[in-house]
């Protein structure tokens, strides 16, 4: 028998591509999964009906409008759905830069099905849940391990609503101050994550952006001339998205201090510094971590998620309430910590995602300190890997820091492929589905042009990275000689290409079944 050529590493692919409805077009009207049989005559002496049993508040006015379909319809619609689904336990899940997309243990995910999980519920006396208080308290205590802060929370259900948090805190320290109206700015970097300026803008504060050198760090002369009376706070990535680690950052974390103003650092993507710095020596006064990413959780693509805030001594009263604290053997909610009159309140209904924090306490305990920090190292080894192994294609560039290292991603430059050719970074974006895995062009607006923002994390091996090189050099390939087939794509995957002229129009988006049906019909 022929041996199957394995060389090369481009792998053929093919998803599976079902016209499936939108489960609200597949109801039958009296179509039913089961059928609930009547209450004996008995019960419903003793329950009486349910007019009786309901206050008017709770009665709807008219059913709710659910599909109406069999169990074997729902079973193949789910199951099609599924399988016109990617995700790192099918592909190489390299291309999602700053988001830090990793594999995440199974056995993690076991764990936060159990019915002693699944079955909490937040409302219950703390008596019943010592558990669950124990597991989210010991988090508390391991990220303030790693970062240096003084307390944490997990309300925030993810990086956005924790930036939204620290601005919140920050407004509160100033108005206790007295400062409330005066210090109406906030600092950030283009390369920050976008809701480093976005989360604080909600809030009212004024954004200025401080844009970087020649070499690609934040400009400090200009960060230098815009820090003053006015400044509330300095909030920042680093690395920032290009993977470009700021080593000089306590010099701009002093300034802010030096008039009056805090800092707040953006560690969604800490991944590359586990072990090695933390936000406190940087001179930071709160920061936060994305659980669903640096602490495997998994990312869950929206959620459900959590924002791990924490914050410095002094800023400990305006967290939002409750704490869980410890006395004794016992675990509590806290609410006496808050500062009556200053404090945020909540920033979610209850005390954060039960089971993220449960999987991320996991995962911390199964690695340890030690291998906290392999995992730094590993990430920042498949970066620098990839990054050398990408650089040596011709069409390929970094801007920034020539000659040096990255941290955890990079953020690259395919403005000579798109010269060259008239392919975009879009274009390879859409062709990438077409063997299966993903790929990340940037947050809006473009400052690097044509960018690729990829993220390999410490999950691949060498032989995943070398695949997922192969891969994009037959598409740089077949940009130069084959331009139709990367235009035309995708090709073997379950999307296509989408007339993107009417997603900046409010008025054109259907963000659910009802309020498409309200367009159309």
């Amino acid at each position: 028998m022929k041996r199957i050529d394995r060389s090369n590493k481009v792998r053929s692919f093919h998803q599976a591509r079902w016209n499936e409805s939108v489960i609200f077009e597949l109801s039958q009207k009296g179509e039913r999964g089961i059928l609930i049989p009547k209450a004996g005559s008995g019960i419903e002496e003793a329950l009486r009906s349910t007019d009786q049993l309901l206050s008017d508040k709770m009665k709807r006015k008219t059913a709710p409008a659910l599909p109406e379909i069999s169990q074997p319809r729902v079973l193949r619609h789910y199951m099609r759905i599924s399988q016109e689904t990617l995700g790192a336990d099918v592909n190489i899940e390299i291309g999602q830069g700053t988001c830090t997309v990793k594999y995440s243990p199974k056995v993690n995910e076991q764990l936060a099905r159990l019915p002693e999980m699944t079955e909490l519920h937040p409302k219950q006396d703390p008596a019943t849940v010592q558990g669950i208080l124990q597991i989210m308290h010991e988090t508390d205590l391991y990220m303030r391990e790693i970062s240096g802060m003084d307390r944490f929370t997990f309300q925030p259900s993810g990086g956005s609503q924790a930036i939204m948090t620290m601005a919140a805190i920050a407004r509160a320290y100033h108005e206790k101050n007295g400062e409330g109206e005066q210090r109406d700015e906030l600092i950030t970097t283009i390369y920050s994550h976008p809701s480093d300026a976005a989360a604080p803008a909600v809030l009212g504060y004024k954004i200025i952006y401080i844009h970087p050198d020649e070499d690609g760090y934040p400009d400090f002369e200009a960060f230098r001339t815009v820090v003053g009376p006015k400044t509330a706070a300095f909030f920042v990535a680093n690395p920032e998205d290009t993977g470009v680690y700021n080593t000089k950052v306590k010099n701009f974390t002093d300034l802010v201090h030096q008039n009056g103003g805090l800092c707040g650092y953006d560690q969604a993507n800490a991944n590359g510094l586990l072990g090695v710095t933390r936000a406190k020596e940087a001179g930071f006064d709160m920061c936060f971590f994305n659980l669903h990413k640096t602490f495997s959780t998994p990312h869950g693509c929206g959620g459900p998620a959590v924002g791990a805030t924490g914050v410095s001594k002094e800023l400990v009263p305006f967290l939002p309430a409750p704490l869980i604290d410890r006395e004794g053997d016992t675990y509590f909610m806290n609410t006496d910590f808050a500062d009556k009159e200053f404090g945020i309140g909540k920033v979610r209904l209850f005390n954060g995602v039960a089971p993220v924090v449960l999987k991320a306490y996991a995962w911390m305990r199964s690695l340890g300190a030690e291998g906290l920090y392999e995992v730094a190292k590993i990430a920042v080894l498949n970066n620098n890997y990839m990054f050398k192994k990408l650089m040596e294609i011709p069409c390929v560039d970094a801007p920034y820091t020539k000659g040096k290292q990255r941290i955890e991603q990079v953020r690259y430059t395919l403005g000579k492929l798109t010269e060259d050719t008239g392919i975009t970074s879009g274009d390879i974006q859409r062709r990438m589905m077409d063997f299966g895995m993903h790929y990340w062009t940037s947050h809006h607006p473009y400052y690097v042009p044509e960018p690729a923002t990829l993220e390999p994390t410490e999950t691949p091996s060498k032989e995943d990275i070398d695949e997922y090189v192969a891969t994009l050099k037959q598409i740089f390939e077949e940009a130069y000689n084959d331009p139709e087939i990367i235009r035309t794509a995708p090709h073997n995957s379950v999307c296509h290409q989408l007339d993107e002229s009417e997603m900046d129009d409010p008025d054109k988006w259907a963000p659910s079944w009802r309020v498409y049906l309200r367009k159309t019909q």
